[in-house]
């Protein structure tokens, strides 16, 4: 491109960006004058985003609705104190971050669930989890929010920093180490951004940043530890999601054990009980298949990974929805299964039954 046609675009560009600047002063002024629909005009635009941050932050999605409403509520009734000195995005975060922080002291966290699957006697768990709050996000709500502009500073990719083994992981810091990793390594502010977000200094956002690393490097495996998935949508893993859905369908437990690697993991939020090495999960599952229950599978995605939503036959010939499995792929095969309740499959646009095939 010559000289010229560079500089005719760039003039384009700051006439663009001229142009936007005068509509958010004046959605702004409106704003403040309590215009609602100009203020959804001005926070539509990260209104998705602010979901998945409060999501990262409290790992539920029920809970990150709640607490975005309460930003949103707060942002319009603080309005008329926003001084600008911060971008409105930047603001919102530092509401946001705050509203989750104090959900997250306050709240009491929802208690584990006993084991209640009628006519199946599992075996003796490997260990009990101590993150049985989480739960999925359906993939179609991560639509425009992971595509957001990250800071210069972010860490992680950001399909990584939505896996439920992320999500998971997060869970475990403290609130203030979580805010602060979240806020600079997977959104990339700059430290002196955060220190105001969280009213504190530089100094102790950086401290407690490193406290946040160590403990995400122990409870996150990293990249090349492991085999990289198939791509998203792939042939590839579409084809091993295919062979565990049959394997299930079937209640072909040789079938099934054989898509595990050696250390396979297994969980089931809010019920407590983890199964972890191909021998547990094996005996898990024979349990359950044991018990003569047999099941038809839905396939969706949660956490950017494949999922399937799962019914119970029943002998009237209708399957009634107990559950969603997310799949965490490790090269050709599954290194991880959580399992949620059935009340997350609406969510994803799941029936809670289906009727006889």
């Amino acid at each position: 491109m010559s000289i010229k046609g560079r500089q005719r675009r760039a003039e384009a560009r700051k006439e663009g960006d001229d142009t936007v600047r005068v509509v958010r002063a004046e959605q702004m002024s409106r704003a403040r004058a309590g215009d609602g629909d100009a203020f959804r005009e001005l926070t539509e635009p990260y209104r998705r985003e602010l979901q998945v941050h409060c999501y990262r932050m409290l790992g539920s999605l029920q809970d990150a609705e709640d607490a975005l409403q309460d930003t949103l509520l707060t942002a319009w009734q603080g309005l008329g104190g926003f001084e600008e000195r911060a971008s409105l995005r930047t603001w919102l975060y530092r509401i946001a971050t705050n509203r989750c922080l104090n959900a997250r002291r306050s709240a009491s966290r929802r208690p584990a669930k006993e084991w209640d699957v009628p006519n199946v006697e599992p075996p003796e768990p490997t260990r009990l989890g101590e993150v049985v709050w989480l739960e999925p996000y359906p993939d179609a709500l991560f639509a425009g929010a992971i595509d957001a502009p990250l800071g210069p500073e972010a860490r992680y990719e950001q399909t990584e920093s939505i896996s439920l083994a992320f999500v998971t992981a997060l869970q475990v810091l403290p609130p203030r180490q979580l805010a602060v990793v979240i806020l600079r390594d997977v959104l990339g502010f700059h430290a002196n951004e955060v220190a105001d977000m969280l009213d504190s200094t530089v100094d102790s956002v950086n401290s407690v940043l490193k406290r946040a690393r160590a403990s995400l490097q122990r409870h996150v495996p990293r990249a090349g530890d492991r085999e990289a998935p198939p791509a998203p949508g792939s042939p590839s893993e579409d084809a091993i999601v295919a062979k565990f859905v049959r394997a299930y369908e079937s209640a072909d437990l040789d079938a099934l054990v054989a898509l595990l690697t050696d250390d396979v993991f297994t969980s089931m939020p809010p019920m407590p009980f983890e199964y972890e090495g191909r021998d547990a999960v094996s005996r898990f599952f024979a349990s359950i298949f044991g018990s003569g229950r047999r099941f038809d599978l839905v396939r969706t995605r949660a956490n950017g990974q494949p999922a399937v939503g799962a019914y119970l036959r029943a002998p009237t010939g209708t399957s009634h929805g107990v559950g969603l499995f997310v799949l965490t792929l490790t090269g050709d095969h599954i290194s991880s299964m959580t399992r949620f309740e059935s009340i997350v499959l609406p969510w994803f646009g799941l029936p809670r039954s289906l009727p006889s095939r």
